[in-house]
């Protein structure tokens, strides 16, 4: 990594894997070196999934070593994760129990009981929320007749429970917090009225944190165990894995769409106040909060699950499943030979999603597709045909002009979603940096801790001038994305 600049860890943990990213920044300079990557397997005990928080907690702690050891120090660190589940702890500060997974299916039992109370309507109007059956709120309720959450005194989201045992501090970083369900969109908040009608007890809501705040300092016991020299602050970064890619995201201007694709696709616009209306309610966008005072306005759509999914079923069977062969063949596959909606909750679950993507296609008078390279041609369209409708009806329902979209995350290493994304979209389409949420982390620690200076416009100038970016244009005849789209009606 060379020796000038400051050395930060980012840590960045995704619904399949963990990494920790090494990021060297000085004036003019951002080079990112993944040095530890570990798995992220969820386990099922007992008739509920949950998450391996401790597992995941080692990774840390093994991918602060090795940050340290590859770049010979470490002068900060911060952490990013997917939203939404949290670990609650009693009152010594002891977790209980490992945190359920946002796709156990307990979560949605609770839809009725909290829109009984608050209607989706009004929730919205508060929140800003796209309604996710899995969302903080639902969990919550679903857990409300359990020892495990009359035990409970405090909530955090996974970012904050790594923090809290990395420095002791307790804390609700507020791009995190306003996936929950429970925070108001307009104040930033926490929405303590929504949180008494519900019966829950506001003592679970920790204090706000907001991005760039020092939280505290890496414990003794820590540096002990990761061979360390302290003092090691720890920064509150945008510690929702999006609202980090949105920092890493290298736009030129404030007229640009952005997907952060990796297991799920966030597909928005950067705005400076949320969206509350009900036509957007009923559109599924969601109003998430960002850097900076930013609101990401966004849909969540299913993503690169519905391929990964399909290459582990192929695999489990013996059959094929190396993705640079099937994206070949995929390329070949003609335009449009079957379609499905991404969002269909029937490929939320984990399971044979070729099965379930031929079956929807029956139900649909359409073809299954007939080989591998059909499934990953008709997942590649869907997903564009997906991207294409969120992309405009964000800049429809906002009022923000798009005339770019930046793809970042692990998608952007995939040039025929690329493409593809472009052809639907009519647009041109910037592919990386892949490693957007590492970046965006690393950023806002490098700024608070006064390596750099600026806005978002600044840090993402820094951007443009240190990663690897790919250009794709729009080819191919724009009518047939728009029959493609009729037919999903």
């Amino acid at each position: 990594m060379g020796t000038d600049g400051a050395v930060f860890a980012a840590v960045d943990l995704g619904a399949s894997s963990g990494r920790v990213m090494a990021a060297r920044v000085g004036p003019g300079r951002l080079v990112l070196q993944e040095v530890h990557r570990f798995p992220n397997r969820p386990v099922r005990t007992a008739g509920t999934l949950h998450w391996d928080v401790l597992g995941l907690y080692a990774g840390v702690l093994d991918g602060l070593r090795a940050a340290g050891r590859e770049a010979g120090r470490v002068d900060g660190v911060g952490i990013d994760s997917w939203a939404v589940d949290v670990g609650l702890l009693d009152a010594d500060g002891a977790l209980l129990g490992n945190p359920v997974h946002y796709r156990d299916a307990r979560h949605a039992t609770a839809v009725p009981a909290v829109h009984g109370v608050v209607p989706p309507e009004e929730l919205y109007r508060i929140t800003g929320l796209q309604h996710l059956p899995f969302n903080t709120v639902f969990q919550l309720a679903a857990a409300r007749e359990t020892a495990q959450l009359a035990s409970a005194r405090t909530m955090l989201l996974i970012p904050d429970l790594l923090t809290y045992w990395l420095t002791g501090a307790v804390g609700a970083e507020v791009t995190n917090a306003s996936t929950t369900g429970v925070l108001d969109a307009t104040t930033r908040e926490w929405a303590a009225d929504v949180v008494d009608r519900l019966g829950l007890d506001r003592r679970l809501l920790p204090p706000l944190r907001q991005p760039g705040e020092r939280l505290g300092e890496l414990t003794p016991e820590v540096l002990t165990e990761t061979g360390l020299t302290g003092p090691v602050p720890v920064t509150a970064v945008g510690s929702h894995d999006t609202a980090s890619a949105v920092v890493g995201v290298p736009a030129d201007s404030d007229r640009f769409a952005y997907i952060s694709c990796g297991t799920w696709s966030l597909v928005g616009v950067e705005l400076d106040a949320p969206v509350l209306t009900e036509e957007s309610r009923a559109a599924g966008f969601t109003n998430e909060l960002g850097v900076d005072g930013t609101v990401r306005y966004l849909r969540n759509v299913m993503g690169l699950w519905l391929l990964q999914e399909s290459l582990r079923t192929w695999a489990a069977a013996g059959l094929p499943a190396d993705l640079p062969d099937l994206l070949a063949a995929a390329a070949h596959v003609p335009a449009f030979t079957a379609v499905v909606d991404p969002d269909d909750a029937r490929f939320l679950p984990p399971g044979d999603m070729p099965a379930r993507i031929a079956q929807v296609c029956a139900e649909t008078g359409q073809t299954p597709p007939q080989s591998q390279a059909e499934t990953v041609r008709c997942i590649l369209d869907s997903l564009a045909l997906a991207y294409r409708r969120s992309v405009r009806r964000a800049a429809e329902l906002s009022g923000r002009d798009v005339e770019v979209v930046h793809l970042v995350g692990g998608g952007a290493r995939n040039a025929l979603l690329c493409q593809l994304t472009a052809d639907a979209c009519g647009l041109p389409v910037v592919a990386g940096p892949v490693e957007a949420a590492a970046l965006g982390n690393a950023l806002v620690q490098a700024r608070a801790t006064g390596v750099v200076s600026g806005g978002l416009p600044e840090l993402r100038s820094l951007l443009r001038a240190t990663q690897e970016m790919r250009t794709y244009r729009p080819s191919g005849p724009a009518d047939a994305w728009a029959s493609a789209e009729r037919r999903l009606g």
